[in-house]
C-alpha cells in the first residue's frame, strides 16, 4: 500500500487540467507517483519539465532504445513499479513484447543489435550501486550514438534513478491499467508487482 496517499483529482481541478488530464489522454491513467508528487505542485511541475527534456522527440537515440534503457535501469535498481511502467512505455514506442521480455538476455539474444547492447550495458552499470560504468562502456556507447547520445542515455538512467527511489521508498501502488499491461508484457519473466500490487489484485 502506498505510504503517502495520492491526491484526489477532483479536489484539485487546476492541477487536473494542467497535469493529469493531458497525461490520461495519452496513457489511459494517471500515475499514482504523480498524484503523490502533486502535494508539492512546484515539484511536479519541475518533474514534468525534466520528463519532457529527457524524452525530447528531437533526441538522437531512438525512443524505443531509451525506453529499454529506462527498463534495464529500473530492473538494476530493483524498482518493480518502474519496471512495469517502462515495459509499457517500450511497447508504446514500438518495441516488440518478446524483446522487452528478453531484456536481461540482451548480451546474447539475437533480438538486440550491438548498438542496443552498448546502451543497455552502460545503463545497467550506471544504475547499479556502486556505479559500475567503465571507460569501455562509455566508449562503446559513443561509437554507436556519439557523445550526445551518451548524454541522452545517461539522462534516462538518472531520470529513473529519481523515480526508482521515489516509488520504492513510498511503495507506490501500481495503477490497474499499468498493472494489467505489464502483467501481459512481462508474463514470460519473473516480474511480480510485489509491494506495488494494486489493492484489488
Amino acid at each position: 500500500m502506498t505510504r503517502v496517499t495520492p491526491l484526489k483529482r477532483e479536489d484539485h481541478p487546476d492541477l487536473d487540467e494542467k497535469f493529469f488530464t493531458p497525461y490520461e489522454q495519452t496513457r489511459g491513467y494517471v500515475p499514482n507517483s504523480n498524484l503523490v508528487m502533486a502535494r508539492r505542485p512546484k515539484l511536479l511541475a519541475a518533474f514534468r519539465a525534466f520528463n519532457a527534456a529527457v524524452f525530447d522527440p528531437d533526441n538522437s537515440v531512438p525512443a524505443g532504445v531509451l525506453a529499454l534503457v529506462g527498463n534495464i535501469a529500473s530492473q538494476a535498481a530493483g524498482c518493480l513499479y518502474c519496471v512495469a511502467h517502462t515495459a509499457n512505455n517500450a511497447g508504446m514506442r514500438g518495441v516488440e513484447t518478446d524483446k522487452v521480455a528478453a531484456l536481461w538476455e540482451y548480451e546474447t539474444n539475437p533480438l538486440f543489435s550491438d548498438a542496443e547492447r552498448a546502451a543497455l550495458r552502460f545503463a545497467q552499470a550506471a544504475a547499479s550501486v556502486p556505479n559500475m560504468v567503465t571507460d569501455e562502456d562509455a566508449e562503446a556507447v559513443k561509437r554507436h550514438f556519439g557523445e550526445d547520445g551518451l548524454v541522452e542515455i545517461l539522462a534516462v538512467v538518472s531520470f529513473y534513478g529519481f523515480l526508482n527511489r521515489w516509488n520504492d521508498s513510498l511503495a507506490t501502488e501500481l495503477e490497474e491499467i499499468a498493472f494489467d499491461k505489464a502483467s501481459k508484457t512481462l508474463a514470460e519473466t519473473s516480474w511480480d508487482a510485489g509491494k506495488h500490487r494494486p489493492k484489488t489484485r
